[in-house]
C-alpha cells in the first residue's frame, strides 16, 4: 500500500501570500496566457461537512499521486501537486488545447479546527478524497480566583 505524502505544520500564513494571488489575477485578467508558475490552474473541488468531519474531494485527473503533496495544520489546509503535458507529435499542432497542465495550488481556510493527527487521504481515479476529523471542544475546566 502507497501513502500520500502528508506534511503537518503550524505556519498558516506562509501557506499563501494573497499579495501573490491578487497580482497573478490581475495579470491574467489583462493577457490569459500570463501566469505566475506556482498558480497555473486550479482544479475543481468539493467540501462536504458533518457534525464530525470535513470531506474534501479535489478533481484531479492525469495527475500521478507522487506529484501530490497535502500540507495541513488545524486550520488550513494545502494542496498542491502538477499535471505533466503528454509529449506532442513530432509532425503535427493542435486545434484546440483546453487542458490545464502544471503545478495547481489549492489552499483552504477551514471553518472549525480540525485534529491534524487524524487525517486520512486516498487517491483513485483521478479524484483526491481527503478525510478530516474535527477537533471536540466540549471540554471546560473550573478556574479558580485568587484574592491577589
Amino acid at each position: 500500500m502507497e501513502f500520500i505524502k502528508i506534511r503537518l505544520t503550524n505556519d498558516v500564513d506562509r501557506m499563501g501570500s494573497k499579495f501573490e494571488k491578487t497580482l497573478a489575477e490581475m495579470f491574467n485578467t489583462m493577457n490569459p496566457l500570463f501566469s505566475f508558475a506556482k498558480n497555473s490552474w486550479k482544479p475543481a473541488l468539493d467540501i462536504f461537512e458533518t457534525p464530525d468531519e470535513i470531506l474534501i474531494t479535489v478533481e484531479i485527473p492525469g495527475v500521478d499521486k507522487e506529484d501530490l503533496e497535502l500540507e495541513i495544520n488545524t486550520r488550513a489546509i494545502r494542496i498542491s501537486g502538477k499535471r505533466i503535458p503528454s509529449p506532442a507529435a513530432d509532425k503535427g499542432r493542435y486545434r484546440l488545447a483546453e487542458i490545464q497542465y502544471g503545478v495547481f495550488e489549492r489552499i483552504l481556510r477551514l471553518p472549525v479546527l480540525i485534529d491534524p493527527e487524524n487525517v486520512t487521504a486516498s487517491f483513485k481515479k483521478g479524484l483526491l478524497q481527503i478525510q478530516l476529523k474535527k477537533l471536540t471542544r466540549e471540554t471546560s475546566y473550573k478556574i479558580p480566583i485568587s484574592d491577589e
